[in-house]
């Protein structure tokens, strides 16, 4: 008998245990449905919150056109090209199907106009005339696109072309449009058109087109700073976006929702979803006097110091920051100006940097004069310690 009952113990046990990894694939996928594949983090990427097929590959539509403005931004980062330098439209740009911000051929267009179609209407002409000056054709930027992917660890992404149009040796997958937005949003220029809701764009001859952002989260949903949709046939409906709520920041992706109410849901769900969960500790606040670094020949010894930006650690809510600041300064001379670079803060958790900001300096420091140097010597002068 004994025996008996710690066999069926042992049986129950066993289909008990058995339904477990089942029940959670159920409560996972319930969070969203009818999509192909989801994927939910932290603004740093560095907390996954969700994911559901999120590397599996699948064509992104528009959704491509993350990875061109990325590039375009980088550009004009290194000093390649200019928000105000005009470019003169192709034949090929112009004759791009599928959404459009009806550039002519042979007009003149600023950089800037172009990287706001890109983003706030999705417009193929204007990515097309974007890679044609950056890489001289579109099929050179497009190598540019593959291979900044492969820098950023992007390993279940393939782009064909710059703007998402069907091509059958393109896809990507959820966590991956997870990263090439991470990097996008890191641009404030880029937030002057993301938060764009209507305009009435005036070509320059004379036309108006009326620009509607695709992204209706950026009217809808509070927080919602940028992000790009993206649809074919193939791919289904596609949405990234981005919020901040708090201090915290969220990227979702959904790729292939049934239609264009679906994915703008399920987007919602996962945002929601995030903010509920996760919040931002600041490990170091800039303003704050951090540290006091050594300077040479001033009139002060010491020079106290912040950070150029907030250092932030995201968290599950009711769990405390595992992250410390570590700080690495220069060795820095007299004369010093508030906010003058001194030295280096390092955000560790577990051993990895995980952000850094400059240290700068929050007071100025003369340089020493012969006389302070003899006052020093004979013991008068104010050491600070």
């Amino acid at each position: 008998m004994k025996k008996l009952i710690v066999f069926l113990l042992t049986i129950s046990m066993a289909i008990a245990f058995s339904f477990v990894p089942t029940a959670l694939a159920q409560a996972d996928t319930q969070l969203v449905s009818g999509v192909k594949a989801a994927y939910l983090t932290d603004g740093s990427g560095a907390n996954t919150l969700y994911e559901y097929h999120a590397t599996d590959r699948f064509p992104i539509a528009s959704m491509v056109k993350i990875m061109t403005a990325l590039l375009s931004f980088e550009e004009i980062e290194r000093g390649n090209m200019t928000l105000d330098e005009t470019l003169v439209i192709s034949p090929q740009a112009m004759g791009m199907g599928g959404s459009q911000m009806f550039l002519n051929a042979g007009d003149s267009y600023p950089v800037s106009d172009l990287l706001k179609g890109v983003i706030v209407v999705s417009a193929n002409d204007a990515c097309v005339q974007l890679a044609e000056r950056i890489a001289g054709s579109e099929e050179a930027f497009v190598g540019m696109m593959n291979e900044r992917a492969a820098e950023l660890g992007m390993t279940n992404t393939h782009f064909a072309n710059c703007t998402g149009l069907p091509h059958p040796e393109g896809y990507s997958c959820a966590k991956d449009v997870s990263v090439m937005l991470r990097e996008l949003i890191k641009y404030p220029a880029y937030h002057e058109y993301s938060r764009i809701w209507l305009e009435d764009y005036t070509h320059p001859d004379g036309r108006v087109t009326t620009m509607t952002n695709t992204n209706k989260l950026v009217r809808f949903y509070e927080g919602c700073n940028g992000g790009k949709t993206g649809y074919t046939a193939e791919a289904g409906f596609c949405l990234a976006a981005s919020a901040t709520r708090g201090g915290t920041d969220a990227i979702s992706v959904v790729i292939g929702a049934r239609d264009s109410k679906s994915r703008f849901a399920a987007s919602t769900t996962l945002l929601n979803h995030a903010f509920a969960m996760i919040k931002s500790v600041k490990l170091a606040t800039k303003g704050e006097e951090l540290i006091e670094v050594p300077v040479g020949a001033g009139k002060e010894r010491f020079v106290p110091a912040t950070v150029s930006h907030d250092l932030t650690e995201v968290v599950l809510k009711g769990e405390q920051p595992k992250g410390v600041i570590e700080y690495h300064y220069d060795k820095v001379k007299a004369p010093l100006c508030a906010g003058d670079k001194v030295g280096e803060a390092y955000l560790v958790v577990g051993g990895v940097v995980k952000a850094q900001a400059d240290l700068v300096a929050t007071v100025d420091v003369d340089k020493s004069t012969w006389g302070d140097a003899i006052e020093e010597f004979l013991g008068y002068y104010p050491v600070k310690r």
